[in-house]
């Protein structure tokens, strides 16, 4: 195994100590051994002469270089400031948006350039190099984005990921409460069915850009019954900030990362459309778990990075 694939495994079983569902673990056990057979297929199916090629293409060069001369230029000259103030950075996320740095993954039917899971790679590096806080600043809006992006029907996604391409706006993701994290099977945040509408009842908390978000994406739970197993039990909703009954709590003081918008979120008889339901009722766990298969490479890359500094 090669210095690379030791620290990715090095680092992968430090986050796999945390404890999870069983559901959860073997999710993420299957998702991990599909990645590690598709990279053997590939190594195996290269020609012997050309072996493996890991140069970048010139397109993602350009990006590697956009990233690193903004961190360069905007990032690291403020980084210490953002840090003692811990006030969002929203001139740098603003700056972000617009050199196109920021809603990189957004489909072309929606305004957006449509990059891959790499490409993000690459840019979150980059922007982590100068501060890890402001890198979550301008980032953390990809993980709320993501559930509309996979899961979306074309109304939603024109909708709420066409005004992200629009306006400088960023998006939250509201899985996390008291008794819930990666385990997602026991969010407790409901949505009962009301006529048209879901009425959603429930907090969540470590809510990454919860209180500058336009909208968030929400897991909850449409069946009560207890015994309903969590790939049916769940639901995902895109949520307006801005619908009566919904409180966010106070601003986090992080350990690290301080100037990234962390905080609580109370939801009290907010209602919700029926049309701002994704794929339908019960397929909010499987909406939450490709979420995390998409955003999850970036944070890796990130503490790869973190273990360089080191």
């Amino acid at each position: 195994m090669g210095r690379v694939a030791q620290v990715f495994v090095k680092s992968l079983l430090k986050e796999r100590r945390m404890v999870y569902c069983s559901t959860t673990v073997e999710l993420a056990r299957q998702s991990f051994c599909r990645g590690l057979r598709a990279f053997s297929t590939a190594a195996t199916e290269a020609k012997p002469s050309s072996g493996v090629c890991f140069e970048l293409s010139e397109e993602q060069k350009e990006v590697q270089e956009l990233a690193r001369k903004f961190t360069r230029d905007e990032i690291i000259p403020k980084a210490a400031e953002y840090d003692r103030t811990m006030e969002y950075p929203w001139d740098i996320v603003k700056k972000a948006w617009a050199v196109g740095l920021t809603n990189t993954h957004i489909p072309k039917h929606c305004g957006g350039v449509e990059m891959g899971v790499f490409e993000g790679c690459l840019i979150a590096e980059e922007l982590a190099y100068g501060c890890s806080g402001i890198k979550t600043a301008i980032e953390g809006s990809g993980l709320g984005q993501t559930p509309v992006i996979i899961a979306g029907n074309k109304e939603q996604q024109k909708k709420y990921l066409g005004r992200l391409i629009e306006e400088p706006l960023v998006t939250a993701y509201c899985v996390t409460e008291p008794g819930a994290g990666s385990d997602v099977n026991g969010v407790k945040t409901r949505a009962e069915k009301k006529g048209d509408d879901y009425i959603l009842n429930g907090q969540k908390m470590w809510i990454t850009n919860g209180g500058v978000a336009n909208w968030y994406f929400v897991l909850a739970r449409t069946n009560p019954d207890p015994k309903c197993p969590a790939n049916k039990a769940f639901s995902g909703f895109i949520v307006d900030r801005d619908t009566p009954g919904i409180t966010p709590g106070r601003k986090e003081i992080n350990m690290g990362q301080r100037c990234s918008d962390t905080r609580g979120i109370t939801f009290e008889d907010v209602r919700v459309p029926k049309a701002n339901l994704l794929l339908g009722e019960g397929a909010g766990f499987k909406i939450a778990m490709g979420a995390f298969d998409k955003t999850r490479p970036p944070f890796l890359c990130f503490r790869l990075l973190q273990e360089q500094q080191e």
